[in-house]
């Protein structure tokens, strides 16, 4: 049996949670560079797109960050 990459493991949380950010990476899988995974996962031919979210940090200051999803096809 092959052993399960952490691209493997990203493209199963998307497709059961729907999409994955930075933060759920890190605190679910142990995912530290979720967008080398991503970039993995693209050159796999999958589809997958990518939104940016705002929302404010501990400070009250706004933070950017991406969340990924697949593609819907058609």
């Amino acid at each position: 049996m092959a052993k399960r990459t952490q691209a493997d493991r990203v493209l199963a949380y998307i497709q059961t949670f729907g999409s994955i950010t930075t933060l759920e990476a890190f605190r679910d899988l142990g995912v530290t560079r979720l967008s080398a995974r991503i970039y993995e996962l693209r050159a796999r031919n999958i589809n997958i797109d990518s939104t940016s979210v705002t929302s404010k940090n501990r400070y009250g200051e706004n933070c950017t960050y991406a969340k990924y999803f697949l593609r819907k096809e058609g």
